[in-house]
């Protein structure tokens, strides 16, 4: 059995993420609130036992580590946020006003046109990002995306890739997750900023 706890960190807030907007492969970066709330993390995460740190090679998620002090140790394109295709760059709202109810958990984003990712592919890249994670003792922080962290959580828990939406994570939000004996568990979710 594995002991290995996962510290997962979303980077901080872009234009897009405050907007709302979609923002799967678009190397937006961080803005002045987002660089902040990052900062704001140095010091203030739970890094006792940590022994390594994996980041998405999206500029947001890396700089979120660099400003929280971290030292990334690995980028991992597993970590990429979800790939939006078509949605990307927009917001529910817009989509719904072209496909009534669109929601990206239920309907994906393959019937919007251009491509995509299904919510079982980003599932799919968790699953490894978690089989690699849990060969390494201690800790391991993961730096990356609101949706993907969400489905990652979801993966964890051995619940499908869907159940990410019922898990929100804010803008340089938090995240253990440990075990209780045998049986993987969120220890904290999204605490209070300091």
């Amino acid at each position: 059995m594995t002991t290995t706890r996962l510290l997962i960190v979303r980077h901080g807030e872009t234009d897009w993420a405050r907007d709302r907007r979609h923002t799967g492969r678009t190397d937006i970066a961080l803005n002045e609130t987002g660089r902040a709330q990052a900062a704001a993390l140095a010091g203030h995460l739970p890094l006792a036992g940590v022994s390594q740190v994996w980041s998405s090679p999206l500029a947001r998620a890396a700089d979120t580590a660099r400003l929280a002090g971290l030292a990334v140790d690995r980028v991992d394109d597993d970590l990429l946020e979800w790939d939006y295709g078509a949605a990307e760059g927009r917001t529910t709202a817009e989509l719904r006003a072209e496909h009534e109810g669109w929601d990206v958990w239920t309907n994906g984003v393959r019937m919007l046109g251009g491509g995509g990712e299904a919510v079982d592919e980003v599932g799919d890249r968790v699953d490894r990002v978690i089989a690699r994670a849990t060969a390494i003792p201690g800790t391991v922080a993961l730096v990356a995306h609101a949706h993907l962290l969400r489905v990652l959580t979801a993966r964890w828990l051995h619940q499908p890739a869907a159940f990410g939406r019922h898990l929100t994570l804010d803008p340089a939000g938090w995240a253990i997750l440990a075990w209780e004996r045998e049986t993987p568990v969120i220890d904290r979710w999204n605490p209070p900023k300091p």
